[in-house]
């Protein structure tokens, strides 16, 4: 049965979302603000689950349509199949949200989603009451200037939760937002990757998860797995991704930060993802790094605002930095940080993107070095 899905993505990594897409063999997709809409079976919603590494979570679409009084909101609900995917003992609630349109009110969308999806399933299940005591089904009903939206989240909690991060520092970057940093650098396997401001060890990690072909769901479980439609899907999408890591794959990488107890917490989380072999931690302030290799990389996400205290100290880590480049051509360097000043002290990028994580507005900084050598045959 094809369906159609919602794979969102925070503000400016939707075409790292779609790229992901294509890779797994989605090319009938759509790109808007925050989302990626595309068009596949069943399969995806394991498949997706957990290869996606730049998404947010995976919905499954049940309808849009125009809904301009609360009749049309019901009516309309009730008509689309919710009793395809809702078992009798199912547990769903109702979430919502509305801009710029007529139905404002929130919690009566939601109310009048819920009482519209427990019609229908009366109607297939002829009862009165539903215990909701089995699988759960998240239903979001997202209203944009009288357009409504109804989906069912697959995914759980969101899919930046990889199940590895025990601890983290403070202001930690989001897993999701990590591995689209590596993605839109020229980092891959062949070449050193070095965070200098390793934190919790994120960046890292999730450049080893991608070097090695690991999965970045395989460590948690997800709503769906619980669906009765589903249950056959899962576990051969789990065995065909344990089958996929590359456990000969040889990496570089390595992640470095001041903190001690950074570094700790960093190694912990390494051991958790399965990646310990691949990276080699250190304590050691930036200004200490050694570069000794060549066509090596450089992604990084540097301490700003309450995080190291006052400006000066901050325009001497990007000082440092600069410093540190200053005859490494091969090198390429990537920053990400919310202190708009960066380009200003540290020199013009090759090139500026706008993200944001969480809710904090973050630029990232793309310094581009030479290019390997074409390895001749």
């Amino acid at each position: 049965m094809y369906c159609e899905f919602i794979a969102t993505a925070t503000f400016g990594l939707e075409s790292v979302v779609k790229r992901e897409l294509e890779h797994l063999g989605y090319d009938r997709h759509e790109v808007e603000n925050g989302k990626v809409t595309f068009k596949a079976d069943e399969k995806a919603i394991p498949h997706c689950n957990l290869w996606l590494r730049s998404a947010d979570r995976l919905l499954l679409k049940m309808g849009q349509f125009r809904a301009v009084s609360f009749e049309d909101l019901f009516e309309k609900t009730k008509a689309l199949p919710w009793d395809q995917w809702i078992t009798k003992d199912g547990k769903f609630t109702v979430n919502g949200k509305s801009i710029k349109s007529r139905l404002y009110s929130v919690p009566d969308c939601q109310a009048i989603v819920k009482k519209a999806v427990v019609e229908k399933l009366k109607e297939k299940y002829h009862t009165d009451w539903f215990q909701e005591t089995g699988p759960e089904y998240n239903i979001e009903v997202a209203l944009l200037k009288d357009e409504a939206t109804l989906t069912i989240d697959t995914s759980g909690p969101g899919l930046h939760k990889r199940g590895y991060r025990l601890e983290a520092v403070e202001a930690p970057l989001k897993e999701t937002l990590a591995a689209a940093l590596v993605s839109l650098s020229f980092w891959n396997k062949g070449r050193v990757l070095h965070d200098p401001f390793c934190g919790s060890g994120t960046i890292a990690i999730e450049a080893a998860l991608i070097g090695k072909n690991i999965a970045p769901g395989l460590n948690r479980s997800f709503a769906s797995e619980g669906w009765p439609q589903l249950r056959k899907l899962w576990k051969p999408a789990k065995v065909e991704a344990f089958k996929a890591i590359d456990h000969d794959a040889e990496l570089d990488i390595l992640a470095s930060d001041i903190d001690a107890r950074a570094i700790e917490l960093a190694q912990e989380n390494a051991i958790e993802a399965g990646v310990a072999d691949c990276i080699t931690f250190s304590c050691a302030p930036v200004s200490q790094v050694k570069i000794k290799d060549k066509y090596g990389v450089m992604i990084t996400n540097p301490p700003y605002g309450e995080r190291i205290g006052n400006k000066s100290e901050l325009a001497d880590v990007y000082l440092t930095l600069k410093n540190l480049f200053k005859n490494q051509e091969t090198w390429s360097l990537y920053v990400i940080t919310a202190d708009e000043r960066f380009e200003q002290i540290y020199g013009k990028a090759d090139r500026r993107r706008k993200l944001f994580n969480g809710r904090i507005k973050v630029d990232y900084y793309q310094y581009y070095g030479e290019r390997p050598p074409k390895k001749t045959v």
